[in-house]
């Protein structure tokens, strides 16, 4: 168990990494082709709240501040869950050549943040340019490697 809790820690921590260099590609992207940042993680934090009967407290501004910033949290958040996931799958034994788990990982934290919005009705994946789904598939795939990485890197020690 022991091995496991420390997998868990560590693919915590690790996509923590891979979530900074996400942002880092999406903000770099974003300041290349000046486009605007997008609000489908505040549109899903109110269709949740919405479905699930959760008043955001707060009115007017504050309210919104709160949606921007749970919003913003989701992306950070993914990111943990889905790098501890990757920690406790190699913890357990299941090793995968950087070349797979990489990608792997990154197309895990792809779908564990446009699933729900397209779930949700906010994204249709299927209207998506080639360049809407580079800038999607970009930033998931450094995602994905900086996590691989930063799991071995902390779990050869």
């Amino acid at each position: 168990m022991p091995r496991l809790l420390n997998g868990l820690w560590t693919g915590a921590l690790a996509g923590a990494a891979g979530a900074t260099a996400l942002n880092i590609v999406t903000y770099a992207d974003m300041t290349v082709r000046a486009r605007p940042s997008s609000s489908t993680p505040e549109q899903l934090v109110q269709k949740v709240a919405s479905d699930l009967d959760v008043a955001i407290p707060g009115a007017g501004e504050q309210r919104e501040n709160r949606i921007s910033g749970l919003g913003g949290l989701s992306g950070p958040l993914v990111g943990v869950a889905v790098g501890a996931a990757a920690g406790a799958v190699r913890a357990l034994g299941i090793r995968l050549p950087l070349l797979i788990s990489a990608p792997l990982i990154g197309a895990a934290a792809m779908a564990s943040a446009d699933v729900p919005l397209a779930a949700e009705g906010i994204s249709d994946p299927r209207t998506w340019s080639r360049t809407d789904w580079a800038a999607d598939v970009v930033p998931h795939l450094v995602f994905g490697l900086v996590t691989a990485l930063a799991i071995r890197a902390m779990q050869r020690r």
